[in-house]
């Protein structure tokens, strides 16, 4: 196909040719384009834990209220990325990774949270900046994660991914849609008109990848949310006429907007047992971009990375935003487009910037109907699960314990999506954690890989990124050390391989 990551077209020659693929630079105009096709896939998820948090909160009536935690969260998304695109090597993992407010934590601030006026919310921002410390200080070991993460068990979390998706695709399909039964019960469902936009949606995304040229068919997920949400306008299924409500500019008198945050043990305790949660997540997220955009990816990234994720929980209280954490949703877009480069994904920050300062801009990107972006989903999240079966594609099966791993990690991951309630009967702390099917997959799969691929067997012979020399001698304070013996393990040379190195 011609919109294939190989294809080269004409737009995209003057580019830079850099050493590292995520560092190239495309002309402005394509890295704003490319940019936008980011913040259309994420606008929705960004701003709904706000949306969510706000109705629990007593707000829901308060359109000046609900409007700072929107705009609160568009800024605190558009910082994080900046630092995990372009900040520091010691923060930011420098890969086209989109950072956003954490679906996770949503429904304990909730509780947290719950209260009339937004009595409560400084609560919340207080556990959520105290938790975003802990995870701070808790990122150098989650970024020693790296060497328990070959393909085996990176493939599986990847997959596991972009079929965990796959609901929220569908539940911005059905958009709240019932259908009463015989017996007087309603059930949710997608309506006939949200099934058909999502399905015109699709097609057009299809269509534009299949036969047009280069820039423009990789540009097709922006084509099919834009000719959607037009299809829609004539049938009243996109609603522009509230867009002039909002604010223009955001207002500087706006931080702390709903007072100092108060700081609970209880409330901090449970915040920093989710932000646990979270990192689990941000590494795999990490390792996902890695294994996509064939980026070296290893412990010290990975750090790098976890801080950009939870710089956003620090900051965000400042702004009356929760939590953040990469963005899922977005790594389907780099593997179908195959636009590496991480410039394009900062440019989406200081778009998601420009839309917290101007809310009013929020305000035309809210107006998107939700089975659009359901269309647009279906194809986005299932290019991530098949990132992952991609990347299974280089684990030897003949071993059939690899089999075993995978199938148990996959059950696993998939049990919660098809019986919600399936952990209902553990404590709600413990039921929180178990119902992602993400962290289920990942803890289930590096321990088996362990037990089937490293415990009396020598050490596994795939690994997902390669570590250098120059690597290894280097890693930061509190970060993976490695002696030679233990860097040449970690890449599945033998000790023939170390004692030649140091002859």
């Amino acid at each position: 196909m011609s919109n294939s990551p190989s294809a080269k077209d004409s737009a995209t020659t003057n580019a830079s040719t850099p050493l590292r693929a995520e560092d190239e630079k495309l002309p402005l105009r394509l890295q704003i384009v490319y940019a936008l096709q980011h913040i259309f896939t994420m606008y929705a998820g960004a701003v709904a834990p706000a949306l969510v948090i706000g109705a629990a909160a007593g707000l829901a009536n308060e359109p000046a209220a609900m409007g700072i935690l929107v705009s609160g969260a568009l800024l605190a998304a558009g910082i994080a990325t900046l630092l995990q695109t372009v900040g520091h090597r010691r923060v930011g993992a420098q890969m086209p990774i989109v950072v956003a407010c954490s679906f996770v934590p949503v429904s304990a601030i909730t509780s947290l949270a719950a209260g009339s006026n937004g009595e409560n919310l400084p609560v919340a921002f207080g556990a959520s900046m105290a938790a975003g410390v802990f995870a701070l200080v808790m990122t150098p070991f989650f970024g020693q994660l790296i060497r328990f993460f070959p393909p085996i068990v990176t493939g599986t979390i990847i997959t596991v991914i972009g079929v965990s998706l796959m609901p929220v695709a569908a539940r911005w399909i059905m958009d709240g849609g019932t259908r009463t039964m015989e017996d007087g019960s309603t059930v949710a469902a997608a309506p006939l008109a949200n099934l058909a936009l999502a399905g015109v949606t699709l097609a057009i995304i299809l269509v534009c990848s299949r036969v047009l040229p280069g820039i423009w068919g990789r540009l097709s997920v922006l084509l099919g949310l834009v000719a959607g949400t037009l299809v829609a306008v004539p049938f009243g299924m996109a609603d522009f006429s509230r867009v002039g409500e909002a604010d223009i500019v955001f207002n500087p008198a706006s931080v702390f907007y709903f007072g100092a945050p108060r700081f609970e043990l209880a409330a901090v305790l449970t915040m920093c047992v989710i932000m646990l949660v979270v990192l689990t997540e941000g590494a795999s997220h990490i390792i996902a971009v890695g294994e996509i955009t064939g980026s070296k990816v290893d412990a010290k990234r990975i750090s790098a990375g976890l801080r950009a994720d939870v710089s956003g929980s620090i900051i965000g209280p400042v702004f009356s935003a929760t939590p953040t954490s990469s963005f899922a949703q977005n790594i389907g877009l780099l593997a179908l487009t195959g636009i590496r480069s991480r410039f394009v994904v900062a440019t989406g920050g200081v778009i998601l910037l420009a839309l917290g300062l101007f809310p009013v801009l929020g305000g035309v990107m809210a107006a998107l109907p939700t089975p659009v972006l359901g269309g647009a989903g279906l194809v986005l999240f299932g290019s991530v699960a098949a990132s992952g079966v991609k990347t299974l594609g280089k684990v030897d099966f003949t071993n059939n314990l690899n089999l075993v791993l995978v199938a148990t990690s996959m059950g696993v991951a998939v049990i919660p999506l098809a019986y919600p309630t399936f952990y209902a009967f553990l404590p709600e702390s413990v039921e929180m954690i178990a119902h992602s099917g993400i962290i289920g997959a990942a803890l289930v799969s590096v321990l088996l890989n362990i037990c089937f691929n490293v415990v009396g067997r020598g050490p596994a012979k795939a690994t997902p990124a390669d570590i250098d020399a120059t690597e290894i001698g280097s890693a930061g304070p509190g970060e993976a050390k490695y002696t030679d013996q233990a860097g040449a393990a970690y890449r599945g040379e033998g000790p023939e391989a170390v004692d030649g190195a140091k002859g």
